[in-house]
């Protein structure tokens, strides 16, 4: 639960009016694990004035008797909800969520979705259900043996790359020690593609083309920095914003 979830979506609301001068549509997705806690609104009255947002919310918890249905449905966010359901279903049990993940991983494949979509999905899929090394090192090999099987290689050309970067570099170092840094390393590097990636995608939405000089600072950013700038976005004007 968040004290300050209601007052920022108030926040949001009124930047957004701010900026465009045009009526919002506030819309909260409730993804926490308490039935109780349902926000609604903001408001506050000093001298006289009033101020107050109202707005709708869907709890995600709510769709956990519709679980299997949310597999069966074709839509993109209902395999997002079932992920995010199955994530916390599975949070002591690492060989049900290695089960899960894997389920989900063959449904993508199964759906008439272009590759992007397919490793968009993933990337989020991915970024929920962590695994231990020797089940996430389990699960590589057998979406490996289903893109061959299916001759569609999608998410183990693009998105295994900087996880087994890292840790074939770990296996050089001929120690336990070295290969667990080579796999911390490589799962750096990969949170650091995909941050990159999600956060080109949002800045050439909103300002366009990147100039070169933006790419660079892109590409070489550190997490914290893709972290910071993302937060950056919903209020800046134009491109110096973010990166300055």
């Amino acid at each position: 639960m968040d004290s300050d979830f209601a007052e920022r979506l108030f926040t949001y609301n009124y930047r957004l009016y701010d900026r465009y001068h045009r009526p919002i549509a506030t819309l909260a997705v409730l993804a926490d694990e308490s039935l109780n806690w349902r926000p609604e609104g903001f408001s506050y009255h000093l001298f006289g004035s009033q101020m107050s947002l109202q707005f709708a919310s869907v709890k995600i918890l709510d769709y956990a008797p519709q679980l299997e249905n949310l597999l069966k449905n074709p839509n993109p966010f209902a395999l997002v909800t079932a992920a995010h359901l199955l994530t916390q279903r599975t949070r002591k049990d690492v060989q049900a969520r290695y089960t899960a993940k894997w389920q989900l991983a063959k449904l993508l494949y199964e759906r008439d979705w272009d590759k992007q979509q397919i490793i968009d999905l993933f990337a989020v899929i991915d970024w929920l259900m962590t695994l231990p090394p020797e089940l996430e090192k389990q699960l590589w090999t057998s979406i490996s043996e289903l893109e061959r099987n299916m001759k569609m290689p999608y998410v183990t050309s693009v998105e295994r790359l900087g996880i087994e970067k890292g840790r074939q570099e770990g296996r050089q170092e001929g120690r336990q020690e070295g290969r667990q840094e080579g796999r911390q390393e490589g799962r750096q590097e990969g949170r650091q593609e995909e941050g990159v990636f999600f956060l080109r995608r949002l800045l050439v939405k909103k300002f366009g083309d990147l100039p070169a000089s933006f790419e660079t600072r892109l590409t070489e950013a550190s997490i914290a920095d893709l972290e910071l700038w993302g937060d950056r976005i919903l209020d800046a004007q134009t491109l110096t914003d973010v990166f300055d």
